[in-house]
């Protein structure tokens, strides 16, 4: 799918505030048809959009500003993958905070500091980005579910110990630094000649346009993020648990305005007197706030799935598992947990919900079949340089030679990273790079298309076909699942930044390596703060951690066999790998596209299983929020309601990392 004429027309961008350039940009020529030959589509960029040579781009204070966002955010995406399962793009954020930041520090200076150029911010986005979102999705996944593996008392292992730091430390760098050195040859393709739309990148270009226009709107939607922030971070004090910090439990004794973790304290019912894990609701900002950006489809169907699962399915396992207590040969449904106080619904429920998400993730690729041919197809063309191509143009852009000379250190690094670390073989290791660079070919089309990155189905078919080339070894499948989804998520994040650099006209090497600057602000920051996070074992099974749950059981099943499951749970994967492949089959054939807003969605019922009924309570709570807001006032839901989510989602995340990792250091303080 081509991008719309809208997406391309460079005269809908503003320029830094200045009404005589905005002026003659009204006056340019209409853009080349999208039936343009890309020779066409190239000059006319260049000659009326680019402008990387008439401000400033790639600067030091960029470059920091966007390095120190970036590592902040990272924090926050760290504790929302391991809260909800994913993490949240940061480009939109951190434009709007520099230019906060930035304003504020040359009002302190009386003016004595120049403003940032529209392109400034453009490269500091790209390096917060890569900093804050595309080094740490391996972290929380892969290297979660490898500490899961770990035997033995949870509070005795030391995730520290287990995954020392230089492995953490190499595999994030490598992982991430491949993913931008891959997405080089799908640049030109995608952005510059089929125009693919890439919707967060043409979102943080219309931010920094709307701030840069000096609009009252583009104030009110910063002092809306700012607000969201503070808030954010009150309620993510204020749901700090009782004994993880003394002079808060100090504080809260004093003023008695402690958050419950759960509403009511005991759940909505109890089973046998014991109360089921997470049956209420979680007074959380960042739960509420992440579904007010989505929508009510898959909200509404994660709340009607947590619904069938906790009202429905589980009282009557549970009520099975004691009729047949005792009874030799008998595996249990649901676990008891905390003593044998509490039922973990939602870890058997991961079965089930896992097995929906992974075919329907599978199935939705496999429907996306024309996509994937024009991936492979048009991919040739990429990096040629093109009949009557100026000079100018090739010195621009970023070239072929640059991908190759990453690529080799790369991939020996890679290699031998997984050969010393995980076990695996060294023609194994260069099949994972090979098909690292393939499934960031299709990962890359499909956010350009659709703005969501497959990063789940990408890591599956690694895992599947790990499971070939090393069956029944859990770390190998583990460890190529993690390169497949960092590097994807890699390749896909610089292309979205790309996106904006190109509609903003700015120079696209010095936007490269802005990003990669990123990686390695990304990586010193998620190492350290990873350890802090979570010290060990028994620190990370406190958070719902669904998509590191998700990982483990996918290869502990492709592995082990699922011969050691209840039998209710292996009922559970058929199921749902029944569900996953009809849902999006049945959507694609018979679904009219007005009517799919009310069709389920596979990922909305798979994900209601994974995670705690909470969640899904606050999911649609904050969906069903966003939806009045705009039946009411839909102009100020369309200016607020994105600043003021990723406000709270930001504010909470970060107090709640920044709380968690202060009590890492003062109970290691304490105990030398």
């Amino acid at each position: 799918m081509a991008a719309s004429s809208d997406h391309s027309h460079p005269q809908t961008l503003g320029t830094d505030a200045n009404p005589a350039v905005e002026d003659a940009a009204m006056e340019l020529p209409p853009p080349p048809p999208r039936e343009a030959s890309p020779q066409e589509k190239d000059a006319y960029w260049f000659k009326y959009v680019y402008r990387g040579d008439r401000m400033p781009q790639l600067t030091l204070r960029a470059v920091l500003m966007g390095g120190i966002l970036g590592m902040l955010m990272s924090a926050s995406n760290l504790y929302t993958t391991l809260t909800v399962g994913w993490a949240f793009g940061v480009a939109i954020t951190a434009c709007v905070m520099s230019y906060v930041i930035w304003n504020g520090l040359r009002a302190l200076t009386f003016g004595r500091l120049s403003q940032m150029s529209i392109l400034e911010n453009t490269c500091m986005a790209s390096t917060a980005s890569a900093a804050g979102y595309s080094t740490g999705s391996t972290i929380a996944t892969m290297f979660g579910a490898l500490l899961l593996m770990q035997e033995g008392d949870s509070k005795l292992i030391k995730t520290f110990a287990a995954q020392p730091w230089w492995l953490v430390g190499a595999f994030t760098l490598l992982t991430g630094a491949m993913g931008v050195f891959l997405a080089i040859p799908m640049k030109r393709q995608m952005i510059n000649h089929e125009q693919l739309p890439f919707p967060s990148g043409i979102a943080a270009a219309e931010t920094l346009k709307s701030l840069y226009s000096a609009s009252k709107e583009a104030i009110h939607k910063a002092y809306a993020l700012l607000v969201g922030i503070g808030a954010g971070a009150i309620i993510g004090i204020l749901k700090t648990s009782e004994g993880t910090l003394a002079f808060l439990d100090r504080f809260f004794a004093a003023v008695p305005i402690r958050l419950p973790h759960l509403l009511p304290h005991h759940g909505f019912y109890r089973v046998n007197g014991k109360d089921l894990i997470g049956f209420g609701f979680e007074p959380s900002a960042l739960l509420i706030a992440a579904r007010m950006i989505v929508g009510l489809r898959v909200s509404l169907s994660m709340l009607i799935g947590s619904i069938l699962l906790y009202v429905f399915v589980a009282p009557d396992l549970i009520a099975q598992d004691t009729a047949n207590a005792g009874t030799e040969g008998y595996v249990p449904s649901i676990d008891l947990v905390a003593g044998g106080t509490i039922y973990h619904v939602y870890r058997w429920g991961l079965w089930g919900g896992t097995s929906l998400m992974v075919f329907s993730s599978l199935t939705a690729l496999a429907l996306q079949w024309k996509t994937i041919a024009r991936a492979f197809s048009r991919f040739g063309s990429a990096g040629k340089q093109s009949a009557g191509e100026s000079n100018g143009q090739l010195a621009i852009e970023v070239p072929l030679s640059w991908m190759i000379a990453g690529m080799l250190p790369i991939t020996i690094g890679m290699v031998v990273l997984q050969v010393i670390a995980f076990d695996i073989s060294i023609y194994a290791g260069l099949i994972a790079v090979a098909m690292s660079f393939v499934l960031s070919l299709v990962a890359c089309r499909a956010t350009g298309e659709t703005d969501t990155t497959p990063i789940g189905a990408m890591g599956k078919v690694m895992q599947l076909l790990f499971a070939v080339l090393h069956p029944g070894k859990m770390v190998p499948n583990l460890a190529s699942a993690g390169i497949a989804a960092n590097s994807a998520s890699s390749s896909a994040d610089l292309l979205t930044d790309l996106k904006s650099g190109y509609l903003l006209g700015a120079n696209p090497r010095r936007q490269f390596l802005a990003q990669f600057f990123g990686i390695f602000f990304g990586t010193l920051a998620i190492v350290p703060i990873w350890y802090l996070m979570v010290p060990t074992k028994e620190a990370l099974e406190k958070f719902p951690a669904p998509a590191t749950n998700q990982w483990h059981r996918v290869a502990q099943v492709l592995t082990q066999g699922i011969d050691s499951l209840a039998d209710s749970a292996k009922w559970a994967i058929l199921i749902g790998a029944f569900i996953g492949v009809a849902l999006p089959v049945i959507e694609k054939l018979l679904v009219p596209l007005k009517y799919r807003k009310y069709y389920p969605s596979a990922m909305g019922l798979g994900l209601s299983w994974v995670v705690p009924f909470a969640n899904s309570l606050a999911f649609a709570i904050g969906a069903v929020i966003a939806w009045l807001w705009g039946v009411v006032a839909r102009k100020g839901r369309d200016v607020f309601n994105v600043p003021l989510a990723s406000g709270l989602i930001a504010g909470e995340s970060l107090a709640a990392a920044i709380i968690a990792m202060t009590a890492t250091v003062v109970g290691l303080l304490a105990a030398t």
